[in-house]
């Protein structure tokens, strides 16, 4: 039999239910990966993914032949990175690790993907500042210089199958638990990284809605570590809304900005996400390091979590990803007072008073799409207030902004159908 021939026949059984072998999976994997199925029979496995799942002995092989279908990069000694399950917009949380982590002097090559279910991706957000689409030695040389990088996987052939599953998931805003783990691990180990720390948030509207799900993706996740033999931390935790105010690539590297300046306007709801992640993901660097770096840090900070909020609020993290920035062929000077949203602007004001009780975190998702993001970098939403703080008659609820007056248009007659905030 063909590998063709192979990969049709398990995309027909996995349809029907059945358990795929290997060499079945690795056969489907090929033919995405070098684009000889189209679209329609990539959307197929897709769907069957989606509706059947997968045991773990597939989810493995299928991260296997993710990661082999496509190109490896490898870097010596600890290799940290961190990585969101997604599903929460404005939530811009891998550019304050990355420089946190890479200013403590561990290698940090982040891999991000562009936006799948949200108005932005972590490298939509970071090509507002610099460019993310290198070739493989490039990365080497940018990760040479600085320690770190946030770089588009797409654009050195790391895993390319899922780059395939993405763009004919996008259209309908779905993405299966097993698929996104395989996902975010294939591209994790194919980058190279031993020490990753995983955000999993869940809750309603979340990709994850409850704790069992939360906890379910959770032990896939450690089962994929232990099989490919690396550390991980899986940090669970219950989310209701954006850890910022903005929301599009824009309004998203602004906020990350101002974390890493300790501006007065940072959003420290952001800070404190980003703390809890980088906290954790440098105590397990640590369990692997030299006894006198171990002994040196616990003497200065106590613990992985006081060393990140030292080397933030120090500003060493702004130092770091200046430095990335420039080695990615961005302005190094940039500063988050010089980030604009689009010009066409609306502001949504309260009719009454009362106290915020939900942000709908789909429906801004929606909204923010048909302002233009995440192509439309300028466009997004920007909440000036969110769940638990007072309103009164008149105050500025959240600020619509595009760069395109029919899409904030459009998004104006939207917010009908698609309310933001709710309070009383």
């Amino acid at each position: 039999m063909t590998e063709e021939a192979l990969a049709l026949d398990g995309i027909r059984r996995k349809l029907v239910g059945k358990r795929l072998s290997y060499k079945e999976i690795y056969a489907i994997m090929d033919e995405i990966a070098h684009q000889r199925f189209g679209e329609v029979l990539t959307t197929y496995f897709a769907a069957s993914g989606y509706s059947k799942g997968f045991s773990n002995e597939e989810i493995y092989y299928l991260t296997k032949a993710m990661i082999e279908t496509g190109r490896q990069l490898h870097f010596s000694g600890i290799v940290a990175d961190k990585h969101s399950i997604g599903g929460v917009p404005g939530t811009r949380t891998t550019m304050i690790v990355v420089p946190i982590i890479a200013a403590a002097g561990f290698t940090i090559p982040k891999s991000s993907s562009r936006a799948i279910t949200t108005p932005g991706g972590t490298a939509d957000d970071m090509e507002v500042l610099a460019s993310v689409t290198f070739t493989e030695e490039e990365i080497y040389k940018i990760v040479e210089k600085t320690g770190g990088c946030i770089v588009w996987g797409g654009s050195v052939d790391i895993a390319p199958a899922d780059d395939a599953l993405i763009k004919v998931e996008k259209p309908l805003s779905f993405e299966s638990f097993d698929k996104f783990l395989v996902s975010i691990m294939a591209k994790k180990i194919a980058f190279g990284s031993n020490h990753i720390v995983i955000d999993l948030p869940y809750g309603e509207n979340m990709k994850a809605e409850k704790l069992d799900d939360a906890e379910t993706i959770k032990r896939k996740f450690e089962y994929l570590a232990d099989r490919f033999k690396v550390k991980i931390k899986v940090i669970v935790h219950k989310t209701s809304e954006p850890g910022g105010r903005g929301i599009g690539p824009l309004l998203e590297a602004r906020e990350a900005l101002r974390v890493l300046e300790q501006d007065a306007e940072r959003p420290k709801d952001l800070e404190r996400e980003a703390l809890s992640l980088a906290g954790p993901l440098l105590d397990l660097c640590l369990a692997d390091s030299t006894s006198s770096v171990q002994e040196k840090v616990k003497k200065e900070f106590g613990n992985g979590r006081d060393w990140a909020q030292y080397l933030l609020k120090s500003k060493h993290a702004l130092v770091k990803m200046r430095e990335i920035i420039k080695a990615q062929k961005g302005d190094p000077d940039i500063t988050s007072s010089r980030l604009k949203p689009g010009k066409y602007t609306f502001e949504v004001a309260a009719k009454g008073t009362g106290q915020i009780e939900k942000l709908h975190v789909k429906n801004a998702t929606i909204v923010a799409k048909i302002l233009g993001a995440p192509a439309q970098k300028k466009s997004g939403i920007y909440f000036n207030k969110k769940i638990g703080e007072t309103v009164e008659k008149g105050d500025i609820l959240y600020t619509l902004y595009s760069e395109s007056a029919y899409h904030l248009q459009e998004a104006k007659e939207s917010l009908l159908n698609f309310p933001l905030l709710y309070y009383a």
